[in-house]
């Protein structure tokens, strides 16, 4: 099958709420890798379909997606790399922002081996923990 259709379509069952569904496009072996922060719940690198699924849990817990619009997808060999625009609100605050994403998927007879995330995690440290007045609210924020 073609390979940047797959990936569209996971797309589509990702913004539907299809976890299940979409979880059936990864390998039992796959790996998600998310940008490390010790500030973010969804950070770090994610080992087959169980802890996959419990990033997609914390994911919806942090925040929900208002939002996911996929604008590019480049496929050479086994690669796909999917440039986007996202729309996200805060659960615990309420706080909504913006955030380009880049995501870097590898395949292997139409199921995904491995995807990588690129995005502005101080965009979702912000929403999470927004600037208060000379007051601190936890952990300082990384940038």
């Amino acid at each position: 099958m073609d390979t940047k259709k797959l990936i569209s379509e996971a797309y589509k069952q990702f913004a539907a709420g299809d976890i299940k569904g979409l979880l059936e496009r990864y390998y039992d072996d796959a790996e998600f890798i998310n940008p490390e922060s010790d500030y973010l719940p969804i950070g770090g690198t994610y080992h087959g379909k169980k802890e996959i699924a419990e990033y997609f849990m914390k994911l919806n817990e942090t925040v929900q997606c208002l939002m996911l619009e996929p604008k590019t997808m480049v496929a050479e060999g086994d690669t796909v790399v999917v440039t986007g625009d996202s729309r996200w609100m805060a659960r615990s605050t309420g706080i909504e922002y913006e955030n380009p994403f880049v995501h870097v998927i590898k395949m292997r007879d139409d199921k995904v081996v491995s995807q990588r995330a690129y995005y502005d995690t101080s965009k979702l440290e912000h929403a999470l923990q927004p600037a208060t007045t000379g007051k601190t609210t936890g952990k300082p924020l990384h940038h």
